[in-house]
């Protein structure tokens, strides 16, 4: 007998079924057990009347796993309207340890702590669960609107020989025998595949040796980062990211019954993301207009002007300081103390940042030189650009930060498998 999902059970109506999962939840009244199974699927009741079955059900905690072999019989007041009558059931495993958690409970009502240091347990909770279902819906939002689009997955290194964006947050390591950095992002890498295949995207974690100890960093996430040729400016990029932006959402909210169990508020991505340059966004905020960054009080106050005077959770602010950005960043053809990059906030939090790179190897040389860096240091990458590369541009996408904004959690290791930060070094 092939095993049968637990939310597939209404098609095996007066059929025999073999379920396997865990013990969700076990109640004894006098004449009956109900026992509540979770498998990938859901949930299924399973009802146990033999007496014998019941005492064996007895030694079995939460969180066994068992098979169970029973009649799929109709109830309309079970879950699904279908329940699994006169069980034999099976351990697949010892019984359980006590849980540090209820995992049966409807909501997981336990510190942050509690979460991380007992991860693999629980995000076996529903609700915990339906976070990381989202993050991989929106991966599969984000995969399929680029393969659509003409671009292809590349993989690239994660040792690397120099820092990609400065020396001072990397994460130093010892390469047999010689120095070498865990990747800050794939930026290098990307850059010389658009000389290759064009229009590129990477998933994959990236490492930032910051000391910060925030509801919104980390020292290892996911980045979702693209980059592609042939472009007019850094708005041919913002022109693709809304698309990707919308292809995620899309992904996200075909999951309904995830979205209710992850709390997700799903977006509408506008036809065209409100767009302000860096200068106005200032003085919008009443920032000192020196400022070479937001901080984030201005970018919360810049999201709600966005949603009240444009009803939209999305606003790229646009031409950040030449000082504040990479040295590949492209300058702002009529101002060079501008660039043409941007970043994307959504719903009070940075969540991307993009732009157009140089592309002619004269002005990488003088850009490096103008910063005092090596240019030994860079000889691989700056060789790319001596070959003949197209105007181009790109951007990279937190997928824990997105997650945790559209759940509306105030951490974003509550979006996080196993975060690495700061003092976190397991599970």
């Amino acid at each position: 007998m092939k095993r049968t999902l637990n939310t597939t059970l209404a098609a095996h109506i007066d059929e025999p079924v073999r379920l396997e999962g865990w013990i969700h939840r076990r109640r004894r009244l006098a004449a009956v057990t109900f026992l509540v199974l979770r498998d990938r699927s859901g949930l299924a009741q399973i009802v146990v009347s033999d007496e014998a079955t019941r005492t064996a059900l007895d030694g079995l905690p939460e969180e066994t796993v068992v098979r169970v072999t029973g009649t799929a019989t109709a109830n309309a007041k079970a879950p699904g309207g279908v329940e699994v009558t006169n069980p034999t059931i099976t351990a697949l495993s010892a019984p359980a340890a006590t849980s540090p958690v209820e995992l049966w409970r409807p909501h997981l009502d336990a510190a942050l702590p509690t979460l991380l240091d007992h991860a693999p347990l629980t995000w076996r909770h529903r609700e915990r669960r339906a976070v990381w279902e989202v993050a991989a819906a929106s991966l599969r939002g984000f995969r399929t609107t680029l393969d659509a689009g003409g671009f292809t997955e590349v993989a690239t290194p994660k040792f690397t020989a120099t820092a990609t964006e400065s020396g001072a947050n990397v994460f130093a390591v010892d390469y047999f025998g010689r120095p070498a950095y865990l990747a800050q992002s794939p930026q290098f890498y990307k850059q010389m595949l658009v000389g290759v295949f064009e229009r590129v995207y990477e998933t994959g974690p990236v490492f930032r040796a910051e000391p910060h100890d925030t509801v919104r960093h980390l020292a290892q996430y996911t980045s979702l980062d693209v980059e592609l040729g042939f472009i007019t400016d850094h708005r041919d990029v913002l022109a693709v990211l809304r698309e990707v932006l919308a292809g995620m959402v899309t992904a996200v909210s075909e999951q309904e019954d995830v979205c209710r169990l992850a709390g997700v508020q799903v977006p509408v991505v506008p036809e065209q993301i409100p767009l302000i340059h860096f200068r106005d966004a200032l003085r919008l905020v009443g920032a000192d207009p020196e400022e070479p960054d937001l901080a984030p009080e201005h970018e919360r106050e810049l999201s709600r002007w966005a949603l009240r005077e444009h009803d939209s959770d999305f606003l790229a602010v646009e031409g950040y300081p030449a000082a504040k950005r990479p040295f590949y960043t492209h300058p702002q053809p009529d101002d060079p103390r501008w660039t043409n990059s941007f970043d994307l906030l959504f719903r009070g939090l940075e969540l991307v940042t993009g732009g157009q790179r140089l592309h002619e190897h004269a002005d990488y040389v003088a850009a490096l030189t103008a910063r005092g860096q090596n240019l030994d240091d860079y000889r691989t990458y700056l060789d790319t650009f001596a070959h003949g590369m197209p105007p181009h541009g790109g951007f990279a996408l937190g997928l824990e930060r997105w997650v945790a904004r559209l759940a509306g959690l105030d951490n974003v290791r509550r979006s996080t498998l196993f975060p690495r930060d700061l003092h976190r070094l397991t599970p």
